[in-house]
């Protein structure tokens, strides 16, 4: 697979009916081994080990009803009093991030109403505070440490 801009971790690949598959240390099972899956797992090490955020309040593939569609985001964190926090969205490497996918996550925030949007392509990373007061958002130099959110 690709080298990201991420740190690398001991990955956990398999091979199951003739697929590679990957360890997902949220899920707890292995999942097939995609560009994107490759992303979520590297970003979700990297949030665990460099950036201290708790494996126990963070979901993978969270599924929510926008407009009579089912839709599923690809990590939620979650506070302490388990309301949603943070949503983050994975594209491909070869995926550019694009405002289709900032629309995308946004739609996604008109359910679950977090602070922070984060997307990541494994090579570009982009984190986002909402300001609802303002009905704005700002850019963040870097990805917040869980205990500064």
């Amino acid at each position: 697979m690709l080298s990201l801009n991420l740190p690398v971790f001991d990955t956990k690949i398999a091979s199951s009916n003739g697929k590679n598959v990957i360890f997902d240390i949220i899920r707890k099972r292995y999942v097939a081994l995609t560009p994107e899956e490759w992303v979520r797992q590297h970003f979700v090490h990297f949030l665990i080990a460099y950036k201290k955020y708790p494996a126990s309040l963070m979901a993978n593939e969270v599924e929510l009803k926008l407009n009579d569609t089912k839709k599923r985001c690809d990590t939620v964190l979650y506070s302490r009093d388990l309301s949603a926090r943070m949503i983050i969205e994975y594209k491909a490497p070869h995926i550019e991030i694009s405002q289709s996918v900032f629309d995308q996550i946004t739609r996604y925030n008109m359910v679950l109403k977090v602070e922070y949007l984060v997307v990541s392509n494994g090579l570009q990373h982009y984190c986002c505070k909402v300001n609802y007061e303002n009905q704005s958002y700002i850019f963040l130099e870097d990805i917040p440490n869980y205990n500064s959110l």
